[in-house]
């Protein structure tokens, strides 16, 4: 007997000279289901059907590994970007039959094997938000492949995607969004990582440091910079341009020239800080403006040894 229900009274049934379903079957339900309980009378009618057996359907894991073995060997990564499309193709369509959207894939190079066995060359490629678009599928590969030094010859070609998810499909606004949509960026951003590399597209992240100079840093986009415990507090105007380094200001009649006489607009804002890291500032910034109307941040020393400190501009208003 197979049912897994009949293996602990097994000794009992061989008693009783049960050794198939057929056996079992004849013998009284009421004493059977006294003995044994409803369980063995369940499956033993799961077994000849007379009961609904419920199925637990098995969830397979969504998967796209496919690899396609190249007619010829092939020198140059870009000349592989022809038989990607293919693949890229065939995924765009397991994609779309399950209403899923790519996040990140990996995109290998297979070279010889045998005697002259070189390890695979794998392109890691990761989406800002997920994606199911073949041209820019392709246009990031072909950014990549061309940054690629092949180790030798290429005889094949893998794709396989590493993270997949469950988008619903864009919805087109009625009033397009001015300077592209949240997902264009998006793929400008990847577009540029591709071609560039990861250490060459950065974005600022605040530090708790009150000198201009040195209240930021850079990170990789997909850096995490950490969350600031508390709100910021309220600054006075900080002009959209700084200067890599504050450029020395002429003087005309005790004032400021840059092009044009400058004149305040502001009351001092004083910042002092660097004590801590030998870098110390001690500084008077105001906002001011030419005769054109244009804004400026400029600043004068407080810690000059002369006897008129120097005025710098060290940021321009948009």
């Amino acid at each position: 007997m197979l049912l897994s229900d009949a293996r602990p009274y097994a000794g009992w049934f061989d008693g009783l000279g049960c050794r198939t379903l057929a056996d079992l079957r004849r013998l009284p339900r009421a004493g059977l289901q006294r003995r044994c309980g409803p369980a063995l009378l369940a499956a033993l009618d799961c077994a000849y059907g007379d009961a609904v057996e419920p199925l637990a359907w098995m969830a397979v894991p969504p998967v796209f590994d496919v690899r396609l073995e190249l007619p010829e060997r092939v020198e140059y990564a870009e000349a592989v970007l022809f038989a990607a499309r293919r693949l890229v193709v065939q995924l765009c369509g397991w994609l779309a039959a399950r209403q899923l959207s790519l996040a990140a894939m990996t995109f290998e190079l297979e070279h010889e094997r045998g005697r002259q066995a070189v390890p695979p060359t794998p392109l890691e490629l990761a989406f800002a938000a997920p994606v199911r678009d073949d041209a820019h599928f392709m246009r990031l590969l072909g950014e990549r492949l061309a940054r690629v030094e092949l180790p030798a010859a290429v005889i094949a070609v893998r794709l396989t995607a590493t993270r997949v998810e469950s988008v619903a499909p864009p919805a087109d606004d009625l009033f397009p969004e001015p300077g592209g949509t949240k997902e264009t960026r998006a793929r400008l951003f990847e577009l540029l990582v591709a071609r560039l590399g990861t250490e060459n597209v950065l974005r600022a992240a605040p530090v708790a440091d009150h000198r201009p100079e040195a209240a930021n840093r850079w990170l990789p986009l997909d850096a995490q910079a950490g969350k600031p415990t508390g709100g910021l507090p309220a600054a006075p105007p900080r002009p959209a341009w700084l200067l890599a380094e504050p450029q020395p200001l002429l003087m005309r009649e005790n004032r400021p020239v840059f092009h044009t006489p400058l004149r305040m607009m502001s009351s001092p804002e004083r910042i002092e800080a660097g004590w801590f890291d030998g870098q110390l500032v001690a500084r008077d910034y105001y906002v001011a403006q030419d005769e054109a109307g244009a804004c400026y941040w400029v600043f004068q020393e407080r810690l000059s040894s002369q006897a008129d400190p120097h005025w710098f501009l060290h940021g321009l208003f948009g």
